[in-house]
């Protein structure tokens, strides 16, 4: 038969290192959650970024106000990071001294206060203790909880993080419509100007070539080539009357003859016109063909010009227009609330987490120990 199990020494060791490792700080934390620890109030507080869901009338004007508009959702993730950035705790601390606030304690309770001393930087580590923030990418609804050792002052605190919020939202929208605007006014110079270039490389045309329109001055010198051809035309036939019941030297018809000849010259001088540069146009030696395409390039320029005016100025009235509303705000669901409850620190909770964490590490030491005594 087996022998009575009998206490040995290692059985008191782990004894007494449980009771030194996990039952004296379990009762150290207790002791100083229940005694030492200042009640902490929570004030509570829900914000999200919106932009102005009306339209406007210049929204017709061909869709150009998408694209001066921005995304709310861009805004929410700049005002998520902002609520962490040192920028905030400055403003707030420039209102609510912070440090005297939340140092007051140190003596009493070094644990869950901050020291005297501290600075914005140590004041910016601090701020993730008693600033909790949550976000949600989807609906982009901000949710925010400030803690503070009276109630007054965390929702002091919860109301200037929502008025500095309001002031960054204002912020980005200035910068948006300067930006619009400055972008908008810069767009309608550029074009005034390009239109302004096409209108007078059009009249330098004009006056050099002294053609207002090379398209209706052709057509102007073919009905002269026509009646050319048709003046020709009747003079054949009278020559050709006047051969039959005359001699070749009859005066009549040698007139006729030059009559052809000349009219024949003029028509062959009026064709040689049309494509070469042999005769002068408007003071100029250049031929129809190069004419009409210079004309034509000069015109799709001006037509470009005076649309990218109209679009430039449509653009900048749509700009005026958004200026003049706001399209973006904070839209806060949850006004910082007014604690009646000390609700932190959570004693039961914390004493649960660090009990369970003292009594794993402490097993996970005892479990190494008898693995190195095992092996030896």
């Amino acid at each position: 038969m087996a022998e009575p199990v009998t206490a040995q020494r290692r059985h008191w060791g782990i004894l007494l290192s449980g009771l030194l490792m996990v039952v004296l700080p379990i009762a150290v934390i207790v002791f100083y959650l229940w005694t030492i620890a200042v009640d902490q109030y929570s004030s509570q507080s829900g914000f999200t970024v919106r932009s102005e869901e009306s339209g406007s009338a210049t929204d017709l004007l061909g869709g150009i106000a998408a694209f001066t508009g921005g995304g709310t959702q861009t805004d929410a993730d700049i005002l998520y990071e902002f609520i962490q950035s040192q920028e905030i705790v400055e403003r707030v601390n420039a209102k609510i001294d912070l440090v005297e606030h939340y140092s007051a304690n140190w003596t009493n309770d070094p644990v869950f206060s901050i020291w005297p001393d501290a600075s914005i930087e140590d004041l910016h580590w601090y701020w993730e203790r008693f600033v909790r923030i949550s976000y949600d990418q989807k609906s982009g609804l901000i949710d925010l909880q400030v803690l503070a050792f009276d109630a007054v002052t965390a929702q002091r605190i919860a109301q200037e993080i929502v008025n500095e919020s309001q002031a960054m939202i204002n912020a980005l929208n200035t910068t948006a419509r300067e930006d619009a605007m400055r972008y908008a006014t810069e767009d309608l110079e550029q074009s005034i100007q390009r239109l302004k270039d096409a209108r007078e490389a059009l009249t330098r045309f004009r006056t050099r070539t002294q053609i207002v329109d090379p398209q209706t001055d052709i057509e102007g010198r073919l009905g002269v080539l026509n009646n050319l051809q048709q003046q020709l035309a009747e003079a054949l036939v009278e020559a050709d009357i006047l051969l039959e019941t005359t001699s070749e030297s009859d005066p009549r018809l040698i007139q006729a003859n030059q009559k052809i000849n000349v009219i024949r010259a003029r028509i062959a001088h009026e064709r040689k016109t049309f494509a070469t540069d042999s005769d002068e146009i408007g003071s100029v030696g250049e031929d129809y063909p190069t004419l009409i395409a210079e004309f034509e390039s000069l015109t799709v320029d001006l037509n470009f010009a005076e649309e990218a005016y109209r679009a430039a100025l449509t653009a900048l009235d749509v700009a005026k227009a958004n200026a003049i509303r706001q399209s973006r705000y904070l839209a806060t669901f949850i006004r910082p609330t007014f604690p009646e409850t000390a609700e932190y620190p959570q004693r039961f909770v914390i004493t649960a987490l660090m009990s369970l964490l003292i009594f794993l590490v402490w097993g996970i030491l005892i479990l190494v120990y008898y693995s190195i005594r095992d092996r030896k």
